[in-house]
């Protein structure tokens, strides 16, 4: 429950940021917020720690809180707002949620590159699965992923045609709450320009990367092609180790 509220403030305050309605930049103190939210000080402070930590928000010294302006000036499609890393519920653009096209879904057995990255061993099989994501009809992402059968044996197109992280949750209780990921660009591919609508001289954003479930265990390895306007991803670095 104590998540679910903290959660909700960092969703609502979000909104608000989004929305400009802080024109100064500066929030209200956590007393402010605590009595307009009606809820307990501690959860508008673990709310705005995260916010911190993503740094959406910064907080100097005797002056208050405020947002990052170059957050608002370079929003990147990447909102991590839900309970696991999904890109149903993380990526939204204007808000818009993405759509799913089906593209490929089968068994194969896995390479010795799947094995050693998701942690299997010989003779093990994964689902792969190719799909489109779309924005109103304009499409922006091909993804194709790997998932490791005896970690999702009941898998169908279903499923995958939907949000994979969000059923696999939704059933075992299990999210995919960590990952790491590599971001580059290249020349685009004959499929890139067919599936994403790209010219020939436009490249293509990488992403590669591993998700795992909460305890630690590999769950997919993914690769995500992106039309080169939404390849904007913000990140956020603090050295201090008193903080």
């Amino acid at each position: 429950m104590a998540d679910l509220v903290y959660r909700n403030i960092m969703k609502d305050l979000k909104k608000r940021i989004h929305a400009n309605e802080f024109e100064t930049k500066r929030l209200p103190d956590e007393r402010s917020l605590s009595e307009a939210y009606g809820v307990s000080r501690s959860s508008i402070k673990r709310a705005l720690n995260v916010l911190a930590n993503q740094g959406i928000i910064f907080k100097k010294r005797g002056s208050g809180t405020f947002i990052n302006p170059l957050y608002q000036k370079n929003r990147s499609i990447f909102q991590y707002e839900g309970s696991n890393l999904g890109v149903t519920d993380s990526f939204k653009s204007d808000g818009k949620i993405p759509k799913i096209k089906l593209l490929d879904f089968k068994v194969i057995p896995a390479s010795e590159e799947l094995q050693t990255e998701l942690f299997l061993n010989p003779g093990e099989f994964v689902y792969q699965i190719e799909r489109l994501r779309t924005f109103d009809d304009k499409p922006f992402m091909i993804e194709m992923g790997f998932i490791p059968i005896r970690v999702a044996p009941e898998l169908s197109s279903e499923v995958v045609e939907g949000s994979i992280f969000n059923s696999f949750e939704e059933k075992t209780g299990r999210a995919v709450t960590k990952s790491f990921m590599s971001i580059k660009a290249e020349p685009s591919t004959e499929e890139d320009r067919e599936l994403l609508k790209l010219k020939d001289v436009e490249p293509v954003g990488v992403m590669e990367g591993i998700f795992f479930l909460d305890d630690g265990t590999p769950f997919e390895v993914s690769n995500m092609r992106l039309h080169y306007k939404y390849l904007n991803y913000n990140t956020f670095v603090d050295l201090d180790e008193n903080n």
